[in-house]
């Protein structure tokens, strides 16, 4: 891992991320900018962010490329959790605990910033608002989590893949890396049946169910959905759990 250069702009998706949950004003985004500059990391994909059993005295905000929340066996065996995507933070409260009681792994090349105790408890002592935005997205995390948990134990397999592709769409809306009808895909499908708990057989059959059933094209690490709608419904999917309460 090494330092990256910042742009002028380095908080623009964590502030876009926050803002679906509470409305951030420019002030407090200009001083969310200043606390993420100095404080920036790169990772390729395959490196660990923070493993398992490591002190949990920090907090990690993604600004670009994707990362994967796993719990894996001694064995190696892994699953992934949740995905962490550009704009999210892992996990605003996590300095609570003594330890990580799971690992953050790069998937893709990933930029982030890593924001010790202190420094984040004086941020969000200072802007009650922005308290709320953090709280509201741990939350969100959590109802994540459910979902996941739901997915797995009474999801089918077109109906599990089909509504992480729905989740991915929706949470890439209020950080405006959405073009269109397509977005960025860029996790493998060894990735995928691990979100999943499917076999990577048995996810490339599924994807080419929804590829033939007309529902996706993926191609290219990019997926396109042409009718959300009827994607959505195969999915059983229903985005109230995501809890955005500004419109992205």
């Amino acid at each position: 891992m090494s330092t990256a250069r910042t742009s002028d702009r380095t908080a623009d998706v964590v502030v876009r991320r926050l803002s679906a949950f509470r409305k951030i004003s420019p002030e407090t985004a200009a001083v969310l900018d200043d606390t993420i500059r100095g404080r920036i990391i790169t990772a390729m994909a395959g490196q660990e962010l923070v493993c398992e059993g490591d002190p949990a005295d920090r907090i990690r905000m993604m600004l670009s490329g994707w990362a994967a929340r796993y719990k894996s066996l001694e064995d190696g065996r892994r699953q992934i959790v949740n995905l962490a995507l550009p704009g999210d933070t892992c996990d605003a409260q996590i300095y609570l605990l003594e330890w990580m009681d799971h690992s953050i792994s790069a998937l893709t090349s990933v930029v982030y910033a890593e924001i010790e105790r202190e420094r984040f408890e004086s941020l969000v002592a200072a802007d009650r608002v922005l308290g709320e935005a953090f709280w509201c997205e741990t939350l969100s995390d959590a109802a994540i989590q459910r979902e996941w948990t739901l997915n797995l134990g009474r999801r089918d397999a077109f109906e599990r893949v089909a509504h992480i592709l729905c989740e991915v769409i929706e949470r890439l809306r209020p950080v405006g890396l959405l073009d269109g009808d397509s977005c960025a895909f860029p996790i493998t499908q060894t990735d995928l049946a691990d979100a999943t708990g499917l076999s990577v057989v048995h996810v490339n059959r599924t994807l080419q169910e929804l590829r033939s059933s007309g529902l996706i094209v993926l191609r290219e690490r990019t997926l396109t959905v042409h009718d959300l709608d009827a994607l959505k419904d195969a999915a059983l999917f229903n985005p109230d759990y995501l809890h955005y309460r500004v419109p992205g």
